[in-house]
């Protein structure tokens, strides 16, 4: 099978897949296929070149992120190994599929999470255990409508959960939240958003307690109150606050979280 035979079969399967081609310098146009879990094929001419391309390719695979990259003709790739080194160019191009976004708890804020998050180019997930409440009527502009706990659906598929996706709990029932959290964290997700006052979240880290989590980096995963400080009242705003607070966790910069403040939330 060629490099790009592979590259189109992964595309079609929504699986991850970066391609590195030499743009510059020696072997131009040879090519190197990644996967997060290693190289699928090709080369770049060199053996070192290939390791060390394909490492970082698999961090630019992991960001959804496209660009070009430097290297010394052995991988070289530090400013004081490429002096009076001829350089080569590699362009990675990324085919992540879409960032993903769970949502647990099917209330009325979640159609309009989901509405906003696939405006924004997410596979969306609503999980929900009660079945009258989550259908495809409710939510048709979500991928999947599950009806599920939140345990199950995490063993079953939390290893596709990355820093580039979502978790957003909505629900104020503890027998829910509390697994969904606690599945949530045993994924390297890169936003853990849940729904309620100060008030409650005092009350849900008490319980969180009471089933074992109390490491701080943990906790320091859980944003709650959810959002960035926008004064949003309506779920539609609500929804947009959400999604700006995971657009600014995502890109580093700086926003004022509702988590981080003090006082009324509305």
């Amino acid at each position: 099978m060629t490099v790009y035979t592979t590259l189109a079969t992964r595309i079609r399967a929504n699986q991850p897949v970066a391609l590195a081609t030499v743009i510059d310098g020696p072997h131009v146009g040879l090519t190197l296929l990644m996967s997060p879990e290693g190289i699928l094929g090709g080369t770049l001419g060199d053996a070192e070149l290939d390791r060390v391309v394909a490492r970082d390719a698999v961090g630019e695979l992991e960001a959804g992120r496209t660009g070009i990259r430097h290297y010394g003709p052995q991988g070289e790739s530090t400013p004081e190994d490429l002096v009076d080194t001829p350089t080569v160019r590699v362009f990675v191009e990324s085919f992540s599929p879409p960032p993903r976004m769970w949502i647990f708890g099917a209330v009325d804020f979640t159609a309009a999470l989901a509405k906003v998050a696939k405006v924004l180019g997410y596979h969306v997930t609503v999980c929900d255990a009660r079945e009258v409440f989550a259908t495809r009527r409710r939510f048709p502009m979500a991928d999947d409508v599950i009806v599920s706990w939140p345990t199950p659906l995490f063993e079953k598929e939390g290893q596709v959960l990355g820093p580039r996706d979502a978790v957003c709990i909505l629900t104020h029932d503890p027998k829910f939240d509390v697994p969904a959290i606690q599945g949530a964290l045993r994924t390297p997700v890169g936003y853990i958003g849940v729904m309620g006052s100060r008030k409650t979240h005092a009350k849900r880290l008490e319980r969180l307690t009471e089933v074992g989590i109390t490491d701080p980096s943990d906790l320091a995963r859980l944003l709650s109150p959810i959002g960035l400080d926008l004064g949003a009242r309506t779920p539609e705003e609500t929804a947009i606050a959400i999604c700006a607070e995971i657009i600014a966790r995502r890109t580093g910069r700086l926003a004022t979280s509702l988590s981080a403040t003090n006082g009324p939330i509305h």
